[in-house]
């Protein structure tokens, strides 16, 4: 398969760059992994277009004010992008300044914190001299790493809109976009139509949205992320699908959880227990889904990792064809945009 086959053309304008008054006022796009037209909706009605048994599983992972700004000793702007945490005090991250910055380069911050850089690489050890205090200083210093397509920087109503109302767990640099429609009016509505709901966690990091460079996708290699499915979730799971209920996955994160952890307990006559560890899952037409039955996902970026795996959900021609149908009836896309229901 080549890039060139997951392309799509798509006006700026189509781009949400701030997000909808209310978090379920979004569109809703019903696409059946089968034939049939597809349906426009609206998140509203989300509780029309499940049954009651369905499981809705979401990520529950927590954005991090993780973007930083800095000063060099000399005097020069340094941009810093926190990935992961390895050590109180000492974490991976994406530096960018105008020169090179050499091991062992202090990045000064405001209020005297600072922070030493390890060696060169696409991701650098940054050691911060304040480990104590440094959880406060980032929620008050530090900015949502909002998406750069939104082309502008972290502003008053992200702090809210950029988390879903499941966040719990801290270690994401993005947010779960497809959760980001729901609201706990919503979710109340939902269980009311005995519709359930679970929770696991992908810490998302920067290989889910690292562009696809190769011509022939398989070529394409995914960056590790951390995942738990907790046991509650996966007994859940399990009694749903004995029920004859569908596990509707909310993101494209979900189903790569799911997906690598049916991979792993291939042979199992259960799914119950707990399950954690690092994914790298690459989700292609072609894949044979085990485990989720239904996906809500927003419109993705031409040529992403995320159009691929919902390509090879509901079938290639097939999503691009409501990608068409979206753009051409006004849909708003990426992150902040309307979203797809694929049952």
């Amino acid at each position: 398969m080549n890039l060139k086959d997951f392309l799509y053309e798509l006006p700026r304008e189509a781009i949400a760059r701030y997000p909808a008054e209310q978090r379920e006022d979004s569109r809703l796009m019903v696409v059946t992994r089968g034939e049939g037209p597809h349906r426009h909706s609206a998140i509203r009605r989300l509780p029309d277009e499940l049954r009651s048994g369905d499981l809705l599983v979401v990520n529950d992972t927590r954005v991090q004010p993780w973007r930083l700004f800095g000063t060099r000793l000399s005097g020069g702007k340094v941009e810093i992008l926190l990935v992961r945490e390895e050590a109180e005090g000492l974490y991976r991250a994406m530096v960018s300044a105008n020169r090179p910055l050499p091991e062992g380069e202090r990045i000064r911050f405001r209020g005297g914190l600072e922070a030493t850089l390890g060696p060169p690489g696409n991701e650098r050890a940054l050691q911060f001299s304040d480990a104590a205090h440094l959880s406060e200083w980032l929620e008050k210093e530090g900015e949502l790493p909002i998406p750069p397509y939104l082309n502008r920087r972290e502003e008053s109503v992200d702090r809210e809109r950029y988390q879903t109302v499941f966040a719990r767990n801290p270690g994401a640099i993005a947010a779960p976009t497809a959760g980001l429609h729901f609201s706990a009016a919503l979710n109340r509505e939902l269980e009311s139509r005995g519709v359930g709901f679970a929770s696991l966690t992908l810490h998302v990091g920067p290989g889910t949205f690292r562009p696809v460079k190769s011509e022939r996708i398989e070529n394409h290699e995914m960056d590790s992320e951390a995942y738990f499915l907790p046991a509650e979730a996966a007994s859940k799971i399990e009694k749903t699908r004995r029920a004859g209920g569908r596990v509707i996955a909310v993101g494209t994160t979900v189903v790569r959880v799911l997906e690598t952890v049916a991979k792993e307990r291939t042979g199992d006559e259960t799914w119950a227990g707990e399950a954690a560890g690092e994914t790298r899952l690459f989700i292609l037409p072609g894949h044979s889904f085990r485990l989720v039955d239904g996906l809500l996902t927003n419109f993705h970026l031409p040529g992403s990792t995320l159009l691929m795996l919902v390509a090879a959900f509901a079938g290639r021609e097939r999503i691009l064809e409501a990608y068409r149908l979206a753009r051409d009836a006004s849909y708003r896309f990426y992150s902040y945009g309307d979203a797809m229901l694929i049952i």
